[in-house]
């Protein structure tokens, strides 16, 4: 990363986009997601739905 003369900062192409989202990023998100989902299911079923 350098700075022109100005002090921006000058990036190159591959070095702007390296904060991108992939499938494997996308896919843990969703997993963990959907993992809270039903530990949360889980856990209100437990503790709120056994007087029923």
């Amino acid at each position: 990363m350098d700075n022109d003369k100005r002090g921006r900062v000058v990036e190159t192409a591959v070095e702007a986009r390296q904060g991108e989202l992939g499938p494997s990023v996308l896919m843990l998100l969703g997993v963990s997601l959907g993992l809270a989902v039903l530990i949360l299911t889980i856990t209100w079923m437990i503790f709120f739905r056994a007087g029923v």
